[in-house]
């Protein structure tokens, strides 16, 4: 028996622990560990609550996790409660499948000021992560800036734009509804540094500006090159371009405006106590298409800020990593022997959810190759869980999970799939019920 650790329940962990049985079958025994005691990692609080498509993917994950030959252990941080050393003492591999749940900073005067915050943290809060339950974002103000033209841009201004009847259907945790639900916000600026046809957006998720009840894009014609550039393009790019044209073409007035302000970058975020505007500068484009200041600047009003500018992986003690790039450091996968990273951990974030599939193929294959084909001397689970008992760990497995999944479902309120737990305390509690 091959003993494998992978640390992240996530789509990069699971993708990963498909591909060591479908290559090992009943000769691997593989442990994935989670620091939160629910599984699925940004399925459950990345994805928008209201794609509950993209959601459908956990029970590809359930069908793992139930394997006999795959365990959850939910609730140990590792770093904290075991190192990576005591695991790779216990287990021919180790998996960082961590993700990058952290944000990148801004890195400009005025972002901490009360009123800016990261995308992991507002979507954290609706989506209800325990770690940002607590938010309490200021909706109260009539002009919010949103730093950024990727999707995860996309979905923090369609969140914010839309009536409470539009959420019928999602997961969207209870005390972020009832916040939206009372929003003032009327103005909602989505800054990006280059222009349309740089944008990491892709068509599906524009398009669904365009059906908002209260709220519709707005986009300046003058930002465009030629019509006939379009054809350059790769499809999806200009679909997403089409998308734009119309909506700069077809001007829709409603009660919210979602202002689309290429060519710009942030300089710094002023206010008195709080997050009151955005200074940008004017962007071109040079002969690479990279965004260079002009030197030209302006303001706009926000009294939320919100960067949606990329993400970074935590370090994790005695684990090398690369603080340019925010991931561990590696070669194709490899950290060191029998330490390896996968996903958004191994090449930092970048991709869809689907991307992690054959990142998790190659990683698990690499880990077969290198493995030793003779019996394991690891004590691997039994291992594990003679530290989880000597710590006095209180840790989760797929059952409890599966307990707490049940309660999640049965207080949803009419419409919902489920009403989600949102702090720790209350998992474990349900989980011993």
């Amino acid at each position: 028996m091959h003993h494998v650790a992978i640390v992240g329940s996530g789509p990069a962990g699971y993708y990963t622990a498909e591909a060591l049985l479908r290559l090992w079958g009943e000769d691997v025994a593989i442990d994935i560990i989670d620091r939160l005691p629910v599984p699925f990692g940004l399925i459950r609080s990345g994805v928008a609550p209201d794609h509950q498509s993209i959601k459908a993917v956990t029970r590809r994950y359930e069908g793992v996790a139930l394997n006999n030959n795959v365990q959850f252990a939910g609730n140990i941080l590792i770093g904290k409660d075991i190192s990576v050393d005591e695991l790779m003492a216990l287990y021919d591999a180790v998996v960082l499948a961590t993700g990058a749940p952290h944000d990148r900073k801004l890195d400009i005067p005025g972002e901490d000021l009360p009123g800016v915050m990261g995308s992991a943290e507002f979507v954290g809060w609706y989506n209800g992560h325990p770690d940002h339950a607590d938010l309490a974002p200021p909706l109260d103000t009539s002009h919010v800036a949103i730093i950024g033209n990727g999707n995860v841009a996309l979905d923090v201004a369609r969140i914010l734009a839309k009536t409470p009847e539009e959420f019928h259907g999602s997961d969207i945790v209870a005390h972020a509804l009832e916040s939206l639900s009372g929003s003032r916000i009327r103005t909602i600026n989505l800054i990006g540094r280059r222009g349309p046809h740089q944008i990491a957006m892709t068509p599906k998720e524009l398009g669904e500006l365009a059906h908002l009840e209260r709220a519709a894009p707005r986009v300046d014609p003058t930002d465009f090159p030629d019509a006939g550039d379009d054809a350059m393009l790769e499809p999806g790019i200009r679909k997403s371009v089409s998308h734009l044209r119309a909506f700069a073409a077809n001007p829709v007035a409603k009660p919210i405006t979602i202002e689309f302000d290429f060519f710009a970058r942030p300089v710094a975020i002023e206010g008195e106590g709080r997050a009151e505007r955005v200074v940008l500068e004017r962007t071109a484009l040079d002969e690479e298409l990279r965004s260079v200041g002009t030197g030209e600047h302006y303001s706009v009003p926000a009294g939320m800020v919100i960067a949606c500018i990329g993400y970074q992986t935590p370090p994790i003690a005695g684990v090398p990593y690369e603080h340019g790039r925010g991931r561990f450091a590696n070669t194709d996968g490899l950290i060191l022997p029998g330490l390896y990273c996968v996903g958004w951990a191994r090449r930092g974030p970048s991709g869809t959810i689907g991307t992690n599939k054959p990142d998790g193929a190659i990683i698990a294959e690499r880990i077969v190759a290198e493995t030793p084909t003779s019996p394991s001397r690891k004590r691997g689970r039994t291992g594990l869980h003679d530290l989880v008992r000597a710590r006095k760990l209180d840790l989760v497995s797929f059952d409890d999970w599966q307990r707490i999944d049940a309660a999640e479902i049965a207080a949803a309120r009419h419409g919902a799939p489920r009403e989600k737990f949102v702090s720790v305390d209350e998992m474990l509690v349900t989980k011993s019920q």
